[in-house]
């Protein structure tokens, strides 16, 4: 696995009042600075998960910004102190929320990523009457965090990952099925993590490990490079 460059800092951005409702665009935000949080290590990865799963349980800005208070670039945006300088370059991958979104579709058909291929930080699949895999097995991942945002109806999304990495899921279904099996934190801090968000309606939606598939490198590169 190639893990080579730290994602770029996720510039800060002036919030909305903390007693408003929270949007997709707030959540993202916040989930962008966890992620390059747990990147430059200041956050275990336990530490990530459980902000984590408080920020899809939250559901006003004032709360979601408690979970980055303590981070450079959530005090930043509070104006508690100046931004940091982060090493950025044209070269440095995206964080989640950055750059180009790719996006798998299948309409009564069938799609899929598999093999040694390169997700971005963000992929979108959408499934109408359709049957979509993303295969991550073989993937060379070039950021912490990847995001899989699906939408299936009356079609069947799979999901798959190595047995080693951090598997995330925040979904839900109606008269449908979302389902994340083997869903938790990977022993090794650096492990990519995958956070799959769908909606199923009269569809399915399912992300779970490839038995026997691992990452054997995981993050050697990244470990390399923060030591050189």
């Amino acid at each position: 696995m190639d893990l080579e460059k730290h994602p770029a800092a996720p510039a800060p951005v002036a919030p909305a009042p903390a007693g408003l409702r929270a949007s997709d665009a707030d959540r993202d935000r916040i989930a962008d600075i966890l992620a390059h949080a747990l990147a430059e290590g200041r956050l275990t990865a336990e530490e990530h998960s459980e902000r984590l799963d408080s920020l899809y349980a939250f559901k006003t800005v004032g709360e979601l910004e408690v979970l980055v208070r303590d981070l450079p670039a959530g005090a930043a945006a509070a104006g508690d102190a100046p931004r940091p300088a982060f090493p950025a370059g044209p070269a440095s991958p995206a964080a989640p929320g950055e750059g180009p979104v790719e996006t798998v579709v299948a309409v009564f058909s069938s799609s899929a990523r598999k093999g040694r291929w390169r997700p971005g930080a963000r992929t979108r699949a959408v499934s109408v009457f359709g049957d979509i895999t993303i295969d991550l097995t073989e993937a060379v991942f070039e950021q912490q965090v990847t995001e899989i945002n699906v939408t299936a109806v009356l079609g069947n999304v799979e999901v798959l990952v190595p047995e080693n990495v951090t598997l995330r899921g925040y979904g839900s279904g109606v008269l449908g099925n979302f389902e994340v099996r083997g869903e938790g934190a990977s022993a090794d801090p650096q492990a990519p993590v995958v956070i799959v968000r769908g909606f199923a309606l009269l569809g399915n939606i399912e992300a779970h490990p490839k038995p026997g598939s691992r990452l054997v490198d995981l993050a050697q590169r990244l470990r390399k490079r923060l030591d050189g």
